[in-house]
């Protein structure tokens, strides 16, 4: 099924790829027709990096759309994603958009479900209190330990 939403969301964001770019060539070539340029902070329900960064292509392969910032979530806070747009009828109206998109997105990742599904219940894992993705953090924890003998410090010739 997952196979069927990801070509759905392929043929959407050509969609909207046309669209933007329809736009952004008549606010290009029109004389009349003024931009609305606006930054919004999109708090994600993506939480794999796999999942953050899908959305954020996403958004900036679609004309008149970049996304400009990042914060990194915590266990508390979702990372967030800052987004200009530049054609923004309202700051209301670019989040109910960059929702949708997220939604198909994640009914990709995710599932029929989608934001729904519990990720976490997915891995079998748990997060890292200070970071959104616990996993990276538990690789290194859970790597080969090293000995790294203390430094000696660099004599040069003449202090001999």
């Amino acid at each position: 099924m997952r196979l069927w939403y990801g070509i759905t969301y392929v043929l959407w964001i050509v969609v909207e790829i046309v669209k933007g770019s329809m736009d952004v060539a008549k606010g290009a070539y029109s004389r009349g027709t003024k931009s609305s340029p606006a930054i919004v902070e999109f708090p994600l329900r993506c939480t794999t990096d796999a999942e953050i960064i899908a959305m954020a292509s996403s958004i900036t392969i679609t004309p008149g759309t970049l996304v400009v910032g990042t914060a990194h979530g915590t266990e508390a806070e979702h990372p967030s994603l800052f987004v200009h747009a530049l054609f923004a009828e309202s700051r209301e109206q670019v989040l109910a958009d960059l929702t949708d998109m997220e939604d198909r997105l994640l009914r990709v990742t995710r599932g029929r479900a989608g934001a729904q599904d519990d990720p976490a219940r997915g891995s079998g894992g748990t997060t890292d209190p200070d970071h959104a993705d616990g996993r990276a953090a538990r690789r290194v924890d859970e790597g080969p330990h090293r000995e790294v003998a203390p430094s000696e410090p660099v004599v040069g010739e003449e202090e001999r």
